[in-house]
């Protein structure tokens, strides 16, 4: 079940410099030395008095030399398996551009193609009094620069706040059209305007649900059918899958909670979803994560596409909307999203890029240079924005975010 996107911008504030915890459950204690800091990993992803969490789990890799912690379960007070799955939420965006990027590659959809070409009908178009949507082409959902409005979707009539609401809500699923439909051409509301395409980035879940669609319509099979055969069977992903809102989850698997309304945890780990909701494990995501960045999985030119920041016609960032993300570095209040990745900029200059993912219950992140020496996969039993173990992890295995 989809919540609020949160900023990834936590990752450079605060608590970049890490003071001695207690210890958390680890393995690989052996690997030589020269891989990761193994002592401060196992500080980093330690519960601290204050985290706002339950269990954690992690995978680092650098220089080639794995490093395997998590942080026990303090709700139940059970141990967290290395290997345990979890939802991944907004990281399936990635997944869903390395789909359309192979469509591309193959010649079967063109980035400067547009929906109303790909998905006719699907826009509104002035038929009946609604709104004129101009074009928006692919690769301005890919990019977030498509002028879309905001995605609709999650359980209808639940208020903000009102947690109560979306713990009992919590197995409904939703298809694209039926994300469409609220989004679009809402009943209970004016039909939504849309602004500029190609004018400004701003994240949006509804680029991505329009995506999903698209690679239906194009293949004539089902999104979860694209993913399987095209990424995960051929990279022998065996833990991770498309759930279909099947609430279910795999053994073992790590908690996620969400406090009632009287601040009471409740295990949220069984939710419905959407048609791009997945559930994986860290090794499953840092295996998919070097799968894509190697080129794997893309040939040249979309493996390009996948790490190009929109630009306006004079080479310039096209800016950003708002101040939620893109606020690091000496871009700062410019794009920092690419075709389903995000770009975060170190303070030597090096760029770190990955995917932030919340589900309800569920905080995660896959982030790697692009030379992938350096690679983070976290998941953390919370849905209450980036977590202090994404902070501590991320300032060990990269250094300090530029400012």
């Amino acid at each position: 079940m989809p919540i609020a996107q949160r900023t990834a911008l936590a990752l450079a504030v605060g608590g970049l410099l890490l003071a001695a915890t207690p210890t958390a459950a680890l393995a690989d204690d052996t690997a030589p030395r020269g891989g990761p800091d193994r002592a401060a990993l196992n500080a980093a992803i330690a519960t601290r008095p204050g985290d706002p969490t339950a269990g954690a789990l992690a995978r680092v890799t650098v220089d080639g030399r794995t490093w395997r912690g998590t942080a026990d379960d303090r709700v139940s007070g059970q141990p967290v398996a290395p290997n345990a799955a979890f939802r991944i939420g907004s990281i399936n965006k990635t997944f869903v551009a390395a789909v359309v990027l192979q469509l591309a590659a193959e010649q079967r959809i063109d980035l400067d193609g547009t929906v109303q070409q790909y998905l006719p009908g699907v826009l509104p178009d002035g038929a009946n009094g609604s709104p004129v949507y101009p074009a928006v082409t692919v690769r301005q959902l890919l990019d977030h620069t498509s002028g879309l409005p905001q995605a609709v979707e999650g359980p209808a009539g639940v208020k903000d706040g009102d947690n109560d609401g979306l713990i009992a809500q919590r197995f409904g699923v939703e298809t694209f059209d039926e994300v469409v439909q609220r989004t679009l051409r809402p009943t209970d509301r004016p039909w939504p305007v849309p602004s500029s395409p190609g004018a400004e980035q701003e994240y949006n879940n509804f680029n991505y649900r329009l995506a999903g669609l698209l690679i239906e319509r194009v293949t004539g099979h089902p999104l979860q059918q694209e993913v399987t055969t095209r990424i995960l069977e051929p990279l022998h992903l065996r833990h991770t899958e498309l759930t279909g809102g099947a609430p279910q989850m795999p053994e073992p698997h790590l908690a996620g909670y969400l406090d009632s309304n009287a601040g009471v945890p409740t295990d949220v780990s069984e939710q419905g979803g959407n048609s791009e909701s997945m559930v994986s494990t860290p090794a499953d995501l840092d295996r998919f994560l070097r799968a894509l960045f190697d080129g794997e999985l893309l040939p040249p030119q979309q493996r390009h596409d996948l790490f190009a920041l929109p630009h306006d016609a004079s080479g310039h960032l096209l800016p950003y909307h708002g101040t939620g993300d893109c606020q690091l570095g000496p871009d700062k209040g410019k794009a920092c999203y690419s075709a389903g990745l995000l770009s975060l900029p170190l303070s030597d200059g090096t760029v770190v890029w990955g995917k932030t993912g919340h589900d309800l219950g569920y905080s995660g992140g896959v982030f790697a240079t692009a030379d992938l020496r350096k690679r983070l996969v976290y998941s953390v039993g919370s849905s209450g924005g980036t977590p202090p173990q994404a902070l501590r992890l991320a300032a060990t295995v990269f250094g300090p975010f530029a400012r």
